[in-house]
């Protein structure tokens, strides 16, 4: 589910969808990164983990792959029918067009809730919620955002069964053993990319049932079967610039779609 009253539901993608599709799809620039780090320009993915009761993992991370690429085709991205540009467009063009960031927070109880009035999109799954935020200066962040813990809690694999029919599958290689916080960042620049992989009519469709995917660690076969299928185009991998956790390089998800 997300929490976008504001969504039109279309009987087909319209001009301006395929406009919001094809900024994402045009891939990222090389902006290089700005002298001042403080400037440097980040998604902040929120995850609600509560004490007690936390969620699944694998829900939690398809929660916050849904947010992530929901938020990249958010008519507030984009441009209105009378021309003016949306309210996120900006700090959205900004961020894709450098190195795409994002940092994942964990946050409980009033702090979750407070999460919700900053601007973004709340997808929930399962019971497990993730919310994106639209993207800014890492310097700059909200109070109420920036108060929140990076690290320190992980929540443990869970055995979800088998992908569902007919979504697309984000399958993380296991062996990098990454936080539910690195994972939830990897897993949102998998469905962005597998969103601009599409078709402006394929991600359309996709967007209908709420950007939903399964996520599933993968076995050596499974990991074997989706990296051939990168090979063949026709599964897209996300690459990790090796700031944190993992070595730079690494292939940390394939995302295969339905």
């Amino acid at each position: 589910m997300i929490d976008d009253p504001s969504a039109a539901v279309m009987s087909g993608p319209d001009a301006l969808w395929r406009a919001r599709h094809a900024v994402l799809a045009a891939g990222y620039g090389g902006r290089p990164d700005p002298a001042d780090p403080a400037q440097v320009l980040a998604m902040p993915i929120v995850l609600h983990i509560p004490k007690a009761d936390p969620p699944l993992r694998s829900s939690l991370l398809e929660a916050a792959a849904s947010a992530a690429v929901a938020l990249c085709l958010d008519e507030r991205v984009g441009v209105a029918e009378d021309g003016e540009p949306g309210p996120w467009q900006e700090d959205f063009v900004a961020w894709v067009s450098g190195r795409i960031r994002k940092v994942s927070r964990r946050a409980r109880g009033a702090q979750w809730l407070a999460a919700q009035d900053v601007a973004g999109i709340t997808v929930e799954v399962g019971g497990a919620q993730a919310r994106a935020l639209v993207p800014g200066p890492v310097g700059d962040l909200d109070p109420r955002i920036k108060k929140m813990q990076i690290g320190g809690t992980d929540l443990d694999h869970d055995n979800p069964g088998p992908p569902v029919p007919g979504l697309p599958v984000l399958w993380i290689d296991p062996a990098l053993e990454m936080t539910v916080g690195k994972a939830s960042a990897q897993v949102g620049h998998a469905s962005m990319l597998l969103a601009a992989a599409m078709s402006d009519e394929e991600a359309w469709r996709w967007a209908q049932t709420g950007f939903r995917c399964s996520v599933r660690d993968a076995d050596n076969a499974q990991w074997a079967d989706a990296l051939a299928r990168v090979h063949s185009a026709e599964a897209v991998a996300v690459r990790d610039a090796g700031y944190t956790e993992v070595a730079p390089g690494s292939m940390t998800v394939i995302a295969t779609p339905a």
